[in-house]
């Protein structure tokens, strides 16, 4: 999620765990040690452009790296607090703060090496967005008032309502799966591969994706809260493969390898944007749950096999799509 939810899921977690005494030492500790598994955001080159979303959310969010993360965290902070607290006491609090950051993240949909490197699947729930405003809230009013208060208690009850919270959006996914599942019965398809994840903020509104004969569908599907549920139909596009769409490219070039890591970010939900026949386009992210009008992808030169692919973002922040996001939000009949 993003860095303010990650550092403050570490300070209700060192606070969790500290005395009265050293709750509000904690509480920074506990912050910056949550954020700090997100500085593998750091590892980029300038000749390889896939590099930095390759690492971003692996090794250092590993469960197995915890131990070591929060050890360096506790290393770099010790001679700022080395007066105030023992080490083996900081590193507990360090370790607080770290040890659910590849959790946390594992729960959006972006996808995150938890069982590296027993594992380098990318893992993702699709429980609840990469930001969450009710979450972040949760945890915010739970950590100032344990810091006012000089309270653990108030810490373990917000991490409580933020668990409670996260049911939530497990419950919705459920009953968003559910109704995609109907409307690929309707259209008398049966899917190959079925993904379901939360819109941008919200546990209302969702985008469903599901292959079929060769195509990647996509519908925005709205769960109210208790009713009201409604289905978007959206738009389809036919799913790259790379046998076929680019045959003329080497298979041990270094475009084709690129791509390779491409398709295994973007889960395979991969295809060649219409308008650009030299973009791939991750279908598992748009701007609106039901186009295929994608937020990132790739450039790619065929003429050039041994040239990396160029990543490139594409987010449409204009008037009309945020009103028609919130439209969808609210359940209006904007499709009829």
């Amino acid at each position: 999620m993003d860095l303010l939810t990650q550092g403050l899921l570490g300070t209700a977690m060192a606070q969790s765990g500290a005395r009265q005494q050293d709750v509000r030492l904690a509480a920074g500790i506990g912050f910056f040690a949550g954020i700090a598994a997100d500085m593998d955001i750091l590892i980029q080159s300038e000749n390889d452009p896939l590099l930095n979303i390759e690492f971003h959310r692996h090794f250092t969010h590993s469960l197995f790296f915890v131990p070591l993360g929060a050890l360096l965290v506790a290393l770099v902070l010790w001679p700022f607090f080395r007066k105030y607290l023992p080490f083996l006491r900081l590193y507990l609090f360090t370790f607080l703060g770290y040890c659910l950051s590849g959790v946390l993240d594992a729960f959006t949909s972006y996808g995150t090496h938890l069982l590296w490197p027993l594992s380098d699947l990318r893992v993702a729930w699709n429980t609840i967005s990469v930001i969450d405003p009710v979450f972040t809230l949760i945890l915010l009013i739970a950590g100032s008032i344990a810091f006012r208060k000089h309270a653990s208690t108030p810490a373990r009850i917000g991490l409580l309502l933020a668990t409670l919270y996260m049911s939530v959006g497990w419950i919705q996914q459920q009953r968003a799966h559910t109704l995609a599942e109907e409307l690929i019965a309707e259209r008398s398809h049966q899917a190959q591969s079925l993904l379901v994840k939360p819109t941008l903020g919200n546990l209302v509104l969702w985008r469903s994706i599901y292959e079929f004969d060769g195509r990647l569908y996509v519908d925005a599907i709205r769960v109210g809260l208790w009713s009201n549920a409604r289905i978007y139909p959206g738009e389809s596009i036919k799913k790259f493969k790379f046998d076929r769409d680019l045959d003329q490219v080497p298979a041990s070039s270094v475009l084709a390898a690129d791509i390779a890591r491409f398709a295994h970010f973007s889960d395979g939900y991969l295809a060649i944007r219409p308008e650009q026949p030299n973009v791939l386009i991750d279908v598992r992210y748009s701007n609106l749950p039901m186009t295929i009008a994608p937020l990132w992808g790739i450039e790619i030169n065929p003429e050039q096999p041994d040239q990396h692919a160029k990543y490139t973002l594409y987010r449409d922040a204009s008037r009309q799509t945020r009103q028609t996001f919130l439209s969808l939000l609210l359940g209006e009949h904007i499709l009829d």
